[in-house]
């Protein structure tokens, strides 16, 4: 059957022969000759993209972007499937697979509505039928070689379903061995409540909030062949938890010693305090877990949670704590049992705002939960470690070779002493808290507009050794990467921003990142789409030695002739690069220091208007790199350097002229200095258009307002369009006559009520260069080389 000139073919649970969908169902939509099925959309090599208008945004070929085909994606989960060399994304009644492979593009799409009748019964029940009552895909996870389990909202009504995937990724090709089941316990009620989930030996572990109200949260196990658990409910277990993280790790080569662990926020009420407090949470259960045989059936019988700690020493004793979980990012090691685990926190504060990265070892976590319980006799008691007699085997152990012994057998949980149970229950809180590496936090910003969300971490082999590059999702729709250097002898690490890459020009919030080393790429998903990013463009750091040393980008050095990918590898016998050591004047002796290359730099005239207000860009390639203003007004050959007061600003992006004088008239040179290395950066010739040039342009009509001016024909400019050809005595007056025709009037209708500063404004913005190449007007940003920007 056909929708919308697409075809819809439905290969779940329709009977054979019938050509219409019974529900429940999966549906693939796969547009006929892979032609797009709007017409304002175009199929591109990776994804769906959209009109030119956007596309110029893109033009450092830095990102990809992918908004579905449906004109709004609703993104909420990611996948990343390097063994099937596929992506698959879930997002509003959506599943879609795409290759990562940009030459190869051949989007797939599972359209996956609720059932009839569940869109209305949430409406009748007080939910928004635009954002809630809809099927979002919130969990994705490989079962098997051939199927995904994927899991959605269902309009409130949980589900669940088996996508067979192939071995590339061939989303529903096939009829055979899919099937719908309810979700209840396996994937929230809300499209964008907190949860956190993972699959083990087919098996869902997750933690979430089971019912339709948000009143019972737990963490739950199901499928598989053994029993369902959950955690009781009990505040004790769970008190308003914020589900952020779940990974298995094992312990040691003994599989029986697997565990699950969950990262989470929850609250808490001190025995002096009336006030819910928010602390961070590492909680783990056995894999083998199956409850207990009077006390906690089917509940677990091995659940122990300890607090995280992430806080900044201070004087006194006092401690800066980062109290909310933001995300958890698990660096993998060979051995798969002591991965690093990197936590992003942020503040709760109404002192201040910030965020925090913290790396914790798991022989500290595993040290933490080998302590003694936490113990109180009541609500009103302090919290003191308990020092009675703990029962055998150990509360929170798993049942393996250890705790067997030769007249006591505990092959399960089942088989252990009530006593071990009563206290397990009594007892779920470790009395140490886990502190991190260093017991300080690896990264603090407390400078930042915005907050960080998500967290991405690679480990990279640079010239001069490993480092740690951190990848940050802010709410802003933008994306840090910072690389933190541990000096020798300092007792802080020293933190370098060395990009911020706005991925999403909408401000919306990160909300999943995921990365693929193989392939060097970011993928970033916010509920407007998701973008595969580079993990870096080494050519943007310019075409010299030093610049490219000054970067600091440890996945960036200097072969001789180009700043390149560092390959640890390969055999090149002139790389230079030293994050940690980044003095060029060690780096690159034999290469041209002097940073001046003024032959290289695009000299460029703008002309103001007197009293009005002027920009200057300039922006460094290196974030570290202090900014210098120089000004030369010829005659002279001096260069003296700009005075800033409440007139002239020296803002991040350049030199702003809140009010133009004549006297501001001159060459303007932008010099950047790092390590002793000075460049320049910008060339200005800056020309002042007196006001009664203006005034005899601009004839004033009644009161200030000046006479309606009609949108010129590029073929038949009128007098006074000429006039101001002339005034800016541009050696191309075509191609300024263009300009100005597109700036002034463009596709909209030409505002008669446009007020003679609007005019002086476009004027001022009217920027050229020695060869008559048109510069941004004012207001639009020219591409920094340092940023990748898509929307």
């Amino acid at each position: 059957m056909a929708l919308d000139g697409c075809l819809l073919l439905c290969p779940c649970l329709a009977p054979a022969g019938d050509s219409t969908c019974l529900l429940p169902t999966l549906c693939l939509l796969l547009p006929p000759s892979w032609a797009p099925c709007e017409p304002s959309l175009e199929l591109t090599a990776w994804g769906w993209h959209f009109p030119p208008s956007l596309a110029d945004l893109l033009g450092t070929n830095r990102s990809i972007l992918f908004f579905g085909h449906r004109g709004f994606l609703g993104f909420r989960s990611l996948y990343l499937d390097e063994y099937r060399d596929r992506l698959f994304i879930g997002g509003k009644d959506v599943l879609y697979s795409l290759r990562l492979d940009r030459a190869n593009a051949d989007p797939k799409e599972i359209y996956w509505p609720p059932l009839p009748g569940q869109t209305e019964e949430c409406f009748r029940k007080g939910k928004d039928p635009g954002t809630d009552c809809a099927n979002y895909i919130r969990v994705l996870h490989p079962y098997n070689r051939t199927h995904l389990l994927a899991c959605g909202t269902g309009a409130f009504h949980p589900v669940c379903a088996f996508v067979y995937v192939g071995h590339r990724g061939e989303v529903g090709q096939h009829h055979r061995g899919v099937s719908v089941e309810p979700g209840r316990g396996r994937c929230p009620h809300e499209p964008s409540g907190a949860f956190a989930s993972t699959l083990i030996g087919g098996e869902l572990y997750t933690g979430l909030t089971a019912d339709f109200l948000g009143h019972d949260p737990g963490i739950f196990r199901s499928m598989g062949t053994r029993s369902a658990l959950r955690t009781e409910v009990d505040q004790r277990l769970l008190n308003d938890p914020k589900f952020v993280a779940a990974h298995m790790i094992p312990d040691n080569d003994d599989g029986d010693n697997d565990k699950a662990y969950f990262f989470f926020t929850e609250k808490v009420v001190e025995a002096d305090s009336k006030e819910h407090t928010i602390v961070s949470r590492v909680m783990r259960v056995c894999v083998n877990d199956a409850g207990g045989q009077r006390v906690l059936v089917n509940k677990w019988s091995t659940f122990n949670k300890a607090r995280l700690v992430c806080s900044v020493p201070g004087p006194d004793g006092i401690d800066t704590y980062f109290d909310e979980l933001e995300d958890v990012f698990l660096l993998r090691m060979k051995d798969g049992k002591s991965p690093e685990i990197y936590a992003l926190f942020s503040t709760t504060s109404h002192v201040f705002q910030g965020s925090a990265v913290c790396v914790y070892r798991m022989a500290d976590i595993r040290e933490v939960f080998n302590g003694p319980f936490a113990h109180r006799e009541s609500p009103h008691h302090q919290w003191g470690a308990y020092e009675g007699r703990v029962p055998y085997p150990r509360p929170g152990v798993c049942p393996s070779k250890t705790t067997n012994q030769p007249r006591r057998q505990y092959s399960t949980t089942k088989d252990f002493p009530d006593e071990v149970l009563h206290f397990t229950r009594a007892h779920p809180l470790m009395y140490k808290p886990v502190y991190p590496r260093h017991r300080r936090p690896l990264l603090v910003k407390t400078d930042l507009p915005h907050r960080l969300r998500q967290l991405v971490v690679d480990r990279v082999e640079a010239e001069d050794g490993q480092h740690d590059v951190f990848f940050l999702g802010t709410d802003a729709g933008s994306v840090l990467k910072v690389v933190v250097l541990q000096q020798t002898g300092a007792y802080t690490p020293e933190d370098i921003v060395l990009e911020e890459l706005q991925v999403f020009k909408v401000p919306v919030p990160i909300t999943q990142m995921e990365i693929s080393v193989k392939r060097q790429v970011l993928y970033v998903g916010s509920s407007l789409g998701v973008a595969q990013v580079q993990l870096h463009q080494c050519e943007t750091y310019g075409t010299a030695c030093a610049e490219c040393c000054l970067a600091r980008d440890p996945y960036c050095s200097w072969d001789g002739s180009a700043c390149t990918r560092y390959q640890p590898s390969g055999k090149h016998r002139y790389r230079r690069h030293g994050t940690r050591h980044n003095n060029p004047a060690h780096q690159c002796l034999d290469q041209n220091l002097t940073g001046e290359r003024l032959g290289s730099i695009e000299e460029k005239v703008l002309y103001g208007a007197e009293n009005n207000s002027t920009f200057l860009e300039c922006v460094p390639r290196s974030p570290q790199a202090s900014v210098q203003w120089f000004v030369q007004r010829p005659p002279d050959e001096q260069r003296d350097e700009v005075k800033t007061d409440d007139r002239i600003l020296q803002t991040e992006q350049g030199l702003l002229f809140r009010r133009l004088h004549r006297h501001d008239a001159g060459i303007y040179y932008c010099k950047t200095l790092e390590h002793g290395f000075t460049q320049t950066m910008a060339k200005t010739a800056l020309e002042v258009i007196a006001s009664e040039q203006l005034a005899h342009t601009f004839p004033r009509g009644r009161g200030d307002e000046p006479p309606p001016l009609p949108c010129p024909k590029p073929q038949a400019p009128k007098a006074w369009f000429k006039d101001i050809m002339h005034l800016i005595s541009s050696h191309n007056l075509r191609r300024v006559e263009e300009y100005c025709t597109r700036f002034w009037c463009g596709s909209r209708p030409y505002h008669r009520k446009s007020k003679l500063g609007q005019d002086k404004h476009a004027l001022a913005g009217v920027d050229t260069g020695k060869k008559g190449r048109m510069a941004k007007p004012h207001g639009e940003r020219s591409r920094v080389p340092r940023q990748a920007v898509a929307t």
